[in-house]
């Protein structure tokens, strides 16, 4: 039975295939072909014997391969003897001539993180596309900001929705920034001089990346160097920050007392094994707690950087549990909230009570400024407003009655001038061309058909 959530609750199929153990024994026996096929290239090895291999690594088992590591207690000999087993004649002999261990797993690593980036970059799209069509569908929705977690002045659903794309397009651009980095491969040999490889070092790694289709390192000792996963990590952390960003606030406007949005409710779902009446936000919720977990692997990706001498093995097991853990919860994430946000619903008639919640206090900057502009010292308005915005909340009236008894105030503003600076609707400032600028923008740099 299984233990980890991630085999039965969390994860897309398509992501989990890429850190199982199958699809990761495939790509040692991949990496093995090329490096057979460059070192024939480079007459290393006889001609002929890396056809046999290639088509070795096609034939040969995930399964022998683990029975082989039972028996001797060492993965990369076991990937090494189940591939030489499928090989006839004796091509097998050359299988591995002159790599570490490391050659081949790191490279491997960086064929995961490669094939793992090509199904993120699609989703973050997806995802940018859908915030910025809920930005422009509601760059006119007025509704009161909060600071603090108190009503501040207005500002509109489309712009909250515009932020987030474009924390959502930096990511892609970070990831277009990251992924030379992180998906590289390399033979070094032991220690990083490349001895077993005799003169061909240099040009034998270039060739296998080329073949691989992965870039290469420019130097190495007996590993790739861990900063480029800890930046990967990193950026995985980033993203999921992000989505915890959105849904708690989305968490927050879903308070009963709020209700200014909803997630999507199915017809049989339910909220609460005891409170029939329950609607949870639990998509939000669980992308705000998986969010935790993908955060949390920033520290052993970073202790993985600095490790003995030319190498030692305490990034290796760490590894195994970091790579497979963010991977699968970021890209689930992404998922996720692209499924919820699709389900959205905004809820107008509760947007527009909490709008007009304070009888016009919310609008007590757009007095004081006007105030200001009208020859009234801007910290004498200041305090002018202040005050009359005190005595409107202690004693519940609108704010425009209040005003409208000062003589300092009705010296410079005639009652209808007060009441249109009072009204929440008209003071967006630039909230709607920021998004239409916005949107132009980012769909021209990530979205349009190239």
């Amino acid at each position: 039975m299984a233990i980890h959530p991630i085999d039965f609750r969390y994860g897309t199929k398509e992501m989990k295939a890429i850190w199982e153990e199958d699809f990761r024994l495939r790509s040692l026996f991949r990496v093995e072909a090329a490096l057979a096929r460059a070192e024939e290239e480079l007459g290393m090895i006889p001609k002929g014997a890396a056809a046999e291999i290639a088509r070795a690594a096609e034939a040969a088992s995930p399964e022998r391969a683990k029975q082989i590591e039972d028996e001797i207690g060492h993965d990369m000999m076991a990937v090494v003897l189940a591939m030489a087993e499928a090989c006839s004649g004796t091509a097998g002999d050359w299988i591995h001539l002159g790599a570490t261990s490391n050659d081949i797993l790191d490279t491997a690593t960086g064929l995961q993180i490669k094939a793992s980036l090509d199904i993120l970059e699609p989703k973050l799209k997806r995802l940018l596309a859908l915030l910025l069509d809920l930005a422009v569908k509601n760059k006119n929705l007025v509704c009161a900001g909060r600071t603090h977690g108190q009503i501040a002045v207005p500002t509109t659903y489309g712009l909250r929705f515009a932020i987030w794309a474009s924390e959502i397009a930096r990511h892609i651009e970070r990831q277009e920034q990251l992924l030379p980095r992180a998906a590289v491969g390399k033979m070094s040999g032991a220690v990083g001089t490349q001895a077993a490889y005799g003169p061909h070092g240099i040009e034998l790694q270039a060739r296998v990346m080329h073949h691989l289709g992965l870039n290469e390192v420019d130097v190495s000792n007996q590993v790739v160097q861990r900063d480029r996963h800890a930046e990967l990590i990193c950026w995985m952390a980033l993203v999921s920050t992000t989505l915890d960003k959105i849904f708690v606030e989305m968490r927050s406007l879903q308070r009963t007392e709020i209700a200014e949005v909803e997630e999507g409710f199915g017809k049989k779902q339910v909220g609460s094994s005891t409170m029939p009446h329950k609607r949870n936000p639990i998509k939000s919720e669980q992308i705000c707690g998986l969010a935790r977990v993908v955060r949390a692997q920033v520290l052993p990706a970073f202790e993985n950087m600095p490790l003995w001498d030319e190498r030692d093995l305490t990034n290796s097991s760490c590894e195994r549990v970091v790579f497979p853990e963010a991977f699968v919860l970021t890209d689930h994430l992404i998922t996720l909230a692209i499924r919820t946000l699709t389900g959205l619903r905004l809820r107008p008639e509760n947007i527009e009570r909490n709008l007009t919640l304070l009888h016009g206090l919310n609008m007590a900057e757009n007095v004081m400024v006007e105030l200001a502009r009208r020859g009234v010292g801007r910290q004498q308005a200041h305090e002018m407003v202040r005050q009359a915005s005190m005595v409107a909340f202690e004693q519940k009236r609108e704010l425009s009655d209040v005003l409208m008894q000062n003589p300092k105030v009705t010296e410079c503003l005639k009652p209808a001038e007060i009441r249109a600076l009072l009204d929440p609707y008209q003071y967006i400032g630039t909230a709607v061309k920021q998004v239409e600028r916005l949107n132009e923008k980012l769909q021209e740099r990530y979205l349009a058909e190239k």
